[in-house]
């Protein structure tokens, strides 16, 4: 089974990445998160750092491009191939962010239809491999029919699958019947997404799916960073692994985060997701929480990874 780390806007940028695959692998292909174009395909300081191919060593990395524009796709394409060699890119259909959903892109652009056909017919006379990164509709599932008609008029080179609407945004349970319909009703290399958190959940997937070959998860790896190398065979790693993974995390972003407060607010978003798959230590996490200097949080959370037991997974 392949595993694949799903972007998440603010946490699996490069340093995230890079520490991942340094200490527990398990990932065969990363995404960055969105990358919207602009004027001539210039990238901001951020968006250069992430897809630098000296940050991402030893990555199997694809540029995620979030647009409408067919136009504002390509040069972004043609830029990161000039600069950096890249040669995949994956179009973003699926984020339900109200902010990005409200400009008609992310799972909007799957509700126009004639547009979205025009523009992957634009895209695809590219030499590029494209994949896609899909919804199945922005507010009904029944939208699927007839997006997944589009898809198949074109060479996808993947066909990532999160069975949710826009509209559900993470609410709700993946619509299986909708995946197995893709399964079904199209000849293109299929990787599923949504909500694998646990290996018990894995199991359950490959099951009920045994045709596909390549899951996507993002919240899951989130909370339990080990999650991939147990999927294909590993043991769980003590917390020390854990926190030497957490700690490494931390140091980096110390470096190149202004002031302490970029610094908390991006660390606690990623500590909270895993404290999630440790024994119920509220006092702790209400620490984690509360912490208003660097050296608070790292010692509730040193606390999280000593005193509230292994992880779960």
């Amino acid at each position: 089974m392949k595993i694949y780390l799903a972007p998440l806007e603010g946490i699996t940028g490069n340093i995230y990445r890079t520490n991942l695959h340094k200490h527990f692998g398990g990932i065969d292909k990363f995404f960055t998160p969105f990358i919207s174009p602009a004027a001539e395909g210039a990238l901001g300081t951020k968006a250069y750092r992430d897809v630098l191919p000296a940050n991402n060593i030893g990555q199997r990395l694809v540029p995620q491009i979030l647009t409408d524009s067919a136009e504002g796709f390509l040069v972004m394409c043609k830029r990161l191939n000039a600069d950096f060699g890249y040669e995949e890119f994956n179009l973003n259909l699926g984020c339900p962010s109200g902010t990005v959903m409200s400009k008609g892109r992310g799972a909007a652009f799957l509700a126009r239809t004639d547009d979205l056909d025009r523009f992957l017919d634009d895209i695809f006379k590219s030499r590029f491999k494209i994949s896609l990164k899909t919804r199945i509709g922005k507010t009904d599932p029944e939208e699927f029919y007839k997006i997944l008609e589009i898809y198949n008029k074109y060479p996808v080179y993947e066909l990532i699958i999160h069975p949710r609407t826009g509209k559900d945004k993470y609410g709700n349970v993946p619509n299986r019947a909708m995946y197995r319909y893709a399964v079904e009703n199209t000849k293109h290399k299929l990787c599923y997404n949504g909500d694998i958190f646990k290996y018990g959940d894995m199991l359950d997937f490959a099951a009920e799916f045994p045709e596909t070959e390549c899951v996507m998860a993002g919240r899951g790896v989130i909370s339990n960073p080990a999650l991939p190398l147990i999927i294909k065979g590993g043991e769980m790693p003590e917390n020390s692994k854990i926190m030497a993974f957490y700690k490494d995390v931390f140091n980096d972003y110390s470096e190149i985060l202004y002031g302490s407060a970029n610094l908390l607010h991006k660390m606690k978003e990623l500590v909270l997701y895993m404290a999630k798959n440790f024994d119920d230590c509220p006092k702790t996490v209400k620490r984690i929480k509360k912490a208003k200097t660097p050296a608070e949080f790292d010692a509730a959370v040193t606390e999280l990874f000593t005193a509230c037991g292994p992880m779960r997974y």
